[in-house]
């Protein structure tokens, strides 16, 4: 496996890939788990190399604290990779040699997918991920990348960028990996102590829950729900509760029939935030 921090090198390393053979990529920001190397794993099954970008980018971070403080362990994520079999790559730049010294978000037309959610709570932090994402998909130039629906909006925006810029790689959405809690897994679950881990079950649950509330309650008396089974929590925060149409991501008040929905959850266990979805039907 081999390790690149320069573009240069990365682009001469997959050129006997470029015929004939396909590329896969994984952009993460590394602290890897389970969640990430399911996502290599179905990477390789369909392309003859992968190469997975650990890189905690300064662009999608609203809050300076949370860059801070976000995991960085490059050595142990190494050897995570190499557990796996197949060829893979890894691309650990430095911000300068992405962002040319000019550490600075692109501003992109996303349009309403990017107001919603997580577009509420974090200013230009779509800005951000589009910027970086660009940037990398124009390095490696893979024919397919792999995303987590854990951040299923995100998902979204990176099919909405691809439009935008023009970028012939396909996008290949995967399912959530969970903990045996239920908590969706995520880098951000190493900050987390003991009991705020245990306690973080909750937002599953809940989800799951609602789900099955919304055969036969209405959605004003789920978010009710929702809000008391947070309220009882000593561990707990809610930010946000949605039912949104999984295709517009706008919010919705009642069902319509024919339409497709998803539940989103944001909620903070002390300064660490988590963020969870699942589809209704």
């Amino acid at each position: 496996m081999g390790i690149y921090t320069k573009r240069e090198s990365l682009i001469q390393a997959l050129l006997p890939f470029r015929k004939n053979k396909r590329i896969g990529f994984v952009p993460t920001m590394g602290a890897l788990h389970s969640g990430h190397l399911s996502l290599v794993k179905t990477a390789l099954e369909a392309n003859d190399c992968v190469v997975v970008s650990i890189f905690v980018n300064p662009t999608q971070f609203d809050n300076t604290g949370d860059l801070d403080k976000y995991p960085r362990t490059l050595e142990v994520d190494v050897d995570l990779l190499n557990t796996l079999q197949g060829k893979v790559f890894v691309f650990a730049p430095e911000a300068s040699v992405l962002y040319n010294d000019h550490v600075v978000a692109k501003t992109y037309r996303f349009g309403s997918i990017a107001n919603e959610m997580e577009g509420k709570h974090r200013q230009g932090h779509f800005d951000g991920v589009g910027t970086v994402l660009n940037i990398l998909f124009r390095i490696v130039q893979p024919d397919a990348a792999y995303f987590g629906e854990k951040d299923y909006q995100q998902l979204q925006i990176v099919k909405k960028l691809v439009q935008i810029e023009k970028l012939p790689v396909q996008i290949v959405g995967c399912p959530i990996v969970r903990e045996n809690n239920g908590l969706a897994m995520s880098s951000r679950n190493k900050r987390l102590t003991k009991a705020q881990f245990e306690a973080a079950g909750l937002i599953s649950k809940t989800l799951f829950e609602a789900k099955e509330r919304f055969k036969k309650q209405s959605i004003d008396q789920i978010n009710q729900w929702v809000s008391e089974q947070f309220n009882d929590s000593s561990v707990l925060s809610l930010e946000y509760f949605e039912i949104a149409n999984a295709e517009t991501l706008k919010t919705v008040e009642r069902r319509r029939s024919g339409n497709k929905y998803r539940a989103f959850i944001a909620a903070f266990a002390g300064d660490v935030r988590l963020i969870d979805n699942i589809a209704l039907n």
